[in-house]
């Protein structure tokens, strides 16, 4: 079995959601900035995960995400089954007719690996994962990249004051306003 790119983007996305959410709403641009996952994509897993009330969207200015529920209540399984992803190890997808229409002689291994795994991450909530030293250092070097990163378009591209038209002096145009009017 192998969990495919769907599910861990899922998961890393919601990581940095719960990790950021404590600031407002959460911005799908920001989250593809620090993680790498395009943002189309996520806008793909949040709208799944949004059906399934992990995630709630704030509209306007300011907008973004935020988790649908407290950290603690929200396991990976869950997230991983809102994308509908599978963590099933078995050939046949759990039908039994991996041999000729027929249950094959490792079935039912791969089918209580199956459940071993979702089950394990069942136990293990956005909260646990938060609470760990690698992964706060993990995000914190993520932040000062991505910190970095805007400071560094800044300094490229400078937002400049518009330049001023040939015959234009240095008075307003409100001002021009209230000299005329007076």
């Amino acid at each position: 079995m192998r969990l495919t790119t769907k599910g861990r983007y899922a998961v890393t996305a919601m990581l940095d959601l719960a990790l950021h959410s404590d600031q407002g709403p959460v911005s799908l641009s920001d989250i593809s900035a620090r993680q790498g996952i395009s943002l189309s994509y996520l806008e793909q897993l949040f709208a799944k995960l949004r059906n399934h009330s992990l995630v709630k969207s704030v509209r306007g200015p300011g907008g973004g995400y935020l988790l649908g529920c407290d950290q603690k209540e929200i396991y990976i399984a869950q997230v991983v089954d809102a994308v509908n992803e599978s963590m099933d190890t078995t050939r046949c997808q759990q039908k039994g007719n991996c041999q000729n229409g027929e249950k094959c002689l490792t079935h039912h291994l791969w089918a209580d690996l199956s459940q071993q795994i979702h089950g394990f991450l069942s136990s293990i909530s956005l909260y646990d994962l938060m609470a760990k030293r690698e992964v706060q250092v993990i995000a914190a070097r993520q932040n000062r990249l991505v910190e970095d990163q805007r400071h560094q378009a800044t300094l490229e591209h400078p937002i400049r004051p518009p330049e001023k038209r040939a015959g234009q002096d240095d008075a307003s145009d409100c001002d021009r306003i209230a000299v005329s009017e007076s």
